[in-house]
């Protein structure tokens, strides 16, 4: 049975996540390569894992998340839709069943939050894992800094935790922010609408989530 080896070992894939990543450079977006990548993948399978999925589902969740921004080697506009399209011919290449092929391509293709939807549990604990990678390193060019205010809220986190806590049914999303670089309420300005998503994705998979950030809860 084909699983996550099968793709994170394609070097088609590994291509594709390369070039998807130069072009959102070049366009000037945050890091998108392989630590985007893999992060994604694994928070993607562990919220899966802790909210008592089945692990085959889990296995499929951790696909999802690693080759969730392929699209973007097209065009960052409507991105998911290509991406999900990819992921399909990707995934029938390595004899996944068409069961799981249509779970994995539209998971991919509804993580955008222009056309997000929790269509399936892998959908929703993509979005999730998607959105809270918020972290320094994703910035590439650290001189933007007090100017470019995404770069800028990325720079300043310090710190971010998603904990998944299945018995008081919360996932939650605690950040530490540089209010130096970033003022708390420029985060929130810049990622309601990516937290409102969160709270949906959350809902979806029978919790509630909450956005934590210098101990001040605004979700």
């Amino acid at each position: 049975m084909p699983g996550f080896e099968d793709i994170f070992n394609d070097e088609e894939v590994r291509a594709y996540i390369h070039h998807s990543n130069e072009i959102m450079g070049a366009i000037g977006y945050t890091e998108h390569g392989l630590a985007h990548c893999k992060r994604t993948a694994d928070i993607c399978e562990r919220i899966l894992r802790k909210m008592g999925y089945d692990e085959r589902t889990c296995e499929l969740g951790k696909i999802a998340g690693y080759i969730h921004d392929i699209g973007n080697m097209i065009n960052r506009q409507d991105h998911a839709q290509s991406g999900g399209l990819m992921a399909f011919t990707i995934l029938k290449g390595h004899g996944f069943s068409p069961d799981e092929t249509a779970k994995v391509s539209s998971a991919v293709s509804h993580h955008d939050e222009r056309t997000a939807a929790m269509v399936n549990p892998i959908a929703a604990a993509l979005i999730i894992a998607d959105k809270s990678d918020v972290r320094r390193s994703r910035v590439r060019d650290k001189n933007p800094v007090l100017t470019d205010i995404h770069d800028r809220v990325n720079f300043a986190a310090r710190k971010a935790d998603l904990k998944i806590l299945p018995k008081e049914k919360l996932i939650k999303l605690i950040l530490v922010i540089d209010t130096e670089i970033c003022a708390v309420m420029d985060y929130f300005e810049i990622f309601l609408d990516r937290m409102i998503l969160c709270r949906k994705a959350a809902s979806y998979l029978g919790c509630n989530f909450e956005l934590i950030i210098n101990d001040i809860k605004l979700l």
